[in-house]
């Protein structure tokens, strides 16, 4: 049942990673794409790599995601589908990115949350994530992220 289980989640991952490198490739404008193209690739391979090893059983892993580490997950899995799947193209890629790493902060920093300190210090982390953001994308890469609304 353990191979079985890492055949399943390494396809799943490799089926995933397989659609985003479609998408990314059959887009418009093409230079846009770019930099996602490169990122997919890279994840297709790794991803095939795994599902080929789990296929082989040759993976070197534990006894899966237990009950407890899935409860642990679920706030960012619902965080992350919920930036991925609206978020991002409906506030805007930069707006949304923030939102989305401040809350993910704040799910799982161990800060005490009753502390004005601490949430200073979620806030600074999240400026600076946003500016390492910006500037990696927009100055450094210069390719395309979603613009809506705010920007």
């Amino acid at each position: 049942m353990n191979k079985l289980t890492h055949v399943f989640s390494s396809g799943a991952i490799a089926s995933v990673g397989l659609i985003v490198a479609y998408i990314s490739f059959t887009q418009q404008p093409s230079e846009a794409f770019l930099f996602p193209r490169l990122i997919s690739t890279v994840f297709v391979i790794l991803a095939l790599w795994t599902f080929g090893k789990a296929v082989l059983g040759r993976s070197r892993t534990g006894d899966g995601v237990s009950k407890e580490a899935l409860l642990r997950m679920a706030p960012g899995l619902i965080v992350t589908i919920i930036y991925v799947f609206w978020a991002a193209k409906a506030v805007g890629f930069y707006t949304a990115s923030t939102v989305a790493f401040f809350i993910l902060l704040t799910l799982y920093d161990p800060a005490p949350h009753d502390q004005a300190k601490s949430w200073i210090k979620r806030a600074i982390i999240t400026a600076g994530f946003l500016a390492v953001m910006y500037c990696l994308f927009a100055l450094l890469l210069k390719v395309y992220t979603p613009r809506e609304i705010f920007f």
